[in-house]
């Protein structure tokens, strides 16, 4: 989005033209892998502005998520949720075998289980947006900017997404410690499988350059953010945590 307000009226128009091409929408993010089980949601306050800023907004949206995600059969498997973006990895289902106890296949309305990712947000956005708007005196701003997908392809991938969740306070700036960041599913997964398997989890699957550039900050916006950490051992980062 940063990158396309610097080009020129004929550079936007090319841009334009090779996204139609290959079927993508002009200008918000594609969707052309619809199904697959495992997806790695990620949506963004529009010029990453920080509209989820308290403890009680990020709350509300977490506690959205599961009750409409749950609601059409979708589970969560992983989460972040940060004062301007966060991310989601979800579990679709699959028609041949249930991979959770918890799962539970929903039809609504004829909607795939793929169609629902987008209805739902849409509802949690378009909520959120209202409330806030109401609460911070700016009827009409616009709040959220479209989401996107990445389909997850392996084993390897699930993992090394999870682990970038988990990491994604520490990657810009929010929290020293991924353990330090209420709304993520760190503390979950430390409670269920326990901090060795969270290390060992970082160790086997590195997240090293995985998601580069993917929710960076423009320019003049939260600049302390653009800064990118180092890349941290498994005892480096989770030790003593």
């Amino acid at each position: 989005m940063y990158e396309y307000r610097q080009l020129t009226p004929v550079q936007r128009a090319e841009l334009v033209q090779q996204r139609l091409a290959k079927g993508y929408p002009p200008h918000s993010p594609p969707h052309p892998i619809q199904d697959q089980s495992f997806y790695l949601l990620t949506a963004a306050c529009y010029e990453h502005k920080c509209h989820i800023k308290t403890e009680e907004r990020r709350k509300q949206l977490l506690d959205l998520l599961f009750e409409q995600f749950t609601n059409c059969g979708v589970e969560l498997r992983g989460w972040v949720i940060l004062p301007n973006h966060y991310h989601v990895l979800v579990y679709l289902g699959d028609f041949d075998e249930d991979l959770s106890p918890h799962y539970k296949r929903v039809r609504s309305k004829g909607f795939s289980p793929y169609q629902q990712i987008g209805k739902v947000l849409q509802r949690i956005h378009g909520s959120t947006s209202r409330q806030w708007n109401l609460e911070d005196q700016a009827v009409g701003r616009k709040v959220w900017y479209a989401y996107s997908d990445r389909a997850i392809r392996s084993e390897r991938h699930y993992y090394t997404t999870l682990n970038y969740i988990h990491y994604n306070p520490v990657k810009h700036n929010w929290s020293g410690s991924p353990y330090n960041w209420s709304y993520s599913s760190v503390h979950w997964y430390l409670e269920q499988e326990g901090r060795e398997w969270l290390r060992d989890s970082w160790v086997r699957y590195p997240v090293k350059d995985y998601g580069k550039e993917w929710d960076d900050f423009g320019e003049g916006e939260q600049g302390l953010l653009k800064r990118e950490p180092q890349t941290h051992s498994g005892e480096t980062l989770w030790q003593n945590e």
